[in-house]
């Protein structure tokens, strides 16, 4: 399956955006999102199972960040609010077999989505 992801941008702290990821297929059993802030490694943040639609976030999200699905249009949405500068980071879309190993790791995705980079700065 191909993913792409669209809607990072520049925005100031306190702010917000929505992240869209568009699946070329089904199938996939979870799909979720991951970044990767500069100089260091990718990180978890959420994912949707498609067996029962559950949605699992990491621990460090804190409600500040909302997952949610088009089952229609096979598209996953992030909703980041009250960003900070430490949200910076390319943002992904992934598909893997277990949420697990997108919200707890390590990190085991069988297919990556485009980048998309979020600034948050001043």
């Amino acid at each position: 399956v191909q993913l792409q992801a669209s809607g990072g941008g520049l925005v100031q702290p306190g702010g917000s955006l929505k992240l869209s990821c568009a699946a070329s297929a089904s199938g996939y059993r979870a799909i979720g999102w991951v970044r990767q802030a500069p100089g260091k490694e990718r990180e978890g943040i959420s994912c949707i199972s498609t067996d029962h639609g559950s949605i699992y976030y990491a621990r460090f999200v804190k409600g500040r960040f909302t997952m949610s699905r088009d089952r229609a249009k096979d598209t996953v949405f992030l909703q980041m609010n009250d960003l900070k500068p430490e949200d910076t980071a390319v943002y992904y879309c992934a598909v893997t077999d277990l949420c697990v190993d997108i919200t707890v790791g390590p990190l085991d995705v069988k297919s990556w989505g485009n980048g998309t980079q979020v600034t948050v700065s001043s």
